[in-house]
């Protein structure tokens, strides 16, 4: 998978830059531009440098395995970040997700662990003080 994706970046990067040159080649002097043969030079290295700095994130990014997802939410420790009276808002595994408390009303800075889903919002109780804690310390 990874090798044909080199293979379409390098493709479709050489497509662009022969557009490019074709356009600054022929294009631009009917207009009255002319671009020194130096400055194309350059101008081809700069994209080529980007395009492989945008792959090689790109690649990063496709091979990190989620790190969160509602599957996994279910019995997680969470901060509330606005009152939930029953609806709020809290941090969990340091993203911002909707909650509705299990009844109760729960002030903002509070622990709760989540029991639930409903929909796309989380289904949350206080925690107790004895449970242990889940969440990392970017909540």
């Amino acid at each position: 998978m990874t090798r044909t994706r080199l293979i379409v970046a390098i493709v479709t990067t050489l497509a662009d830059e022969a557009a490019i040159v074709a356009l600054v080649v022929w294009g631009l002097p009917r207009l009255g531009i002319h671009i020194p043969l130096p400055g194309l030079i350059v101008s081809m290295l700069g994209l080529a440098a980007l395009s492989v700095l945008v792959f090689r994130k790109g690649s990063r990014a496709l091979r990190r395995k989620p790190v969160i997802g509602l599957s996994t939410m279910v019995g997680s420790k969470a901060k509330v970040v606005r009152l939930l009276s029953p609806d709020g808002m809290i941090r969990i595994k340091g993203e911002l997700w909707k909650a509705v408390s299990s009844g109760e009303t729960i002030n903002a800075g509070e622990e709760v662990t989540v029991v639930g889903q409903e929909g796309l919002k989380l289904i949350v109780r206080k925690s107790n003080p004895g449970e242990p804690k889940e969440w990392n310390d970017r909540n």
